[in-house]
């Protein structure tokens, strides 16, 4: 398993390096997936690779890394509060428009398709 592990930080940091040094605006952990994405689809590993089971045993403990997001949030809570009629409106503006944005390019599209099996 620790094979594994050094393989998953290595690709971390191999991202983190490119994207420092080529002064990407990609976070370094974005670019480190896509990189062990990359090893992935080329190597193929079977289910028993070192890392596969790192990352089976690293997903099956992933809920405990909401842990200080969740308390972050409650030390902020009276910042939250005080807030909460801008949050609101930070968090249901963007909602809405995605949904109008999504049903107004969906509606056509889903036309287009209906006539086009309409046609045949």
């Amino acid at each position: 398993m620790i094979e594994g592990l050094l393989i998953l930080l290595l690709c971390q940091l191999a991202g983190t390096l490119v994207a420092d040094t080529l002064h990407l605006p990609i976070p370094g952990a974005v670019l480190g997936m896509l990189l062990l994405l990359g090893l992935l689809a080329w190597r193929r590993p079977a289910e028993d690779a070192p890392v596969m089971t790192a990352s089976h045993h690293l997903l099956q403990h992933l809920p405990l890394l909401f842990v200080p997001a969740g308390v972050g949030v409650v030390a902020v809570l009276g910042l939250i509060e005080e807030h909460r009629a801008l949050m609101l409106v930070g968090f249901v503006v963007p909602w809405l428009l995605g949904l109008v944005v999504t049903a107004g390019v969906a509606a056509p599209l889903a036309r287009r398709l209906t006539d086009k099996e309409d046609a045949q």
